[in-house]
């Protein structure tokens, strides 16, 4: 793949992921957008439908995942680097619906920052701006 295709597809990879975070409020139930905009510290959590809200939770997250394994290939080309961040991305999945279930079911004022954060890394692709230079490292110490 020549250059001048590898940016163009980054490019629309990466709006991908700028498109779901524009349109999160007609795609996605989260009833913790508005919530986190405001002084949460301060207020009580918002109603919600627990099941709804992680299933599109969940959702938003695979959708990230999926256009972010795709932006490691295109820019690595290099099957390993998909399976081992795939694998980083399932473990990751599985400690943090666990963390936000409780803090779901369990909300409490004094763990709302842990709680924003947490929910950041499931429905942002942060993990992937952590592996893309763990990746470039690696790559450029291997050689």
């Amino acid at each position: 793949m020549n250059k001048a295709i590898k940016y163009i597809l980054l490019l629309l990879l990466f709006g991908l992921l700028i498109l779901i975070r524009w349109f999160e409020n007609d795609l996605f139930y989260d009833p913790y957008l508005t919530f986190f905009e405001n002084d949460y510290l301060y207020i009580d959590s918002p109603r919600r439908e627990v099941a709804k809200l992680v299933g599109f939770t969940t959702l938003r997250y695979f959708l990230n995942v999926i256009i972010s394994v795709v932006i490691l290939y295109v820019f690595f080309k290099d099957k390993s680097i998909v399976k081992f961040s795939s694998l980083i991305y399932g473990i990751a999945f599985v400690v943090l619906i666990i963390l936000y279930l409780y803090f779901v079911i369990n909300p409490r004022q004094e763990d709302y920052y842990l709680f924003f954060n947490i929910r950041r890394f499931l429905i942002q692709p942060i993990i992937l701006i952590l592996l893309i230079p763990a990746f470039y490292y690696h790559k450029i110490k291997s050689n």
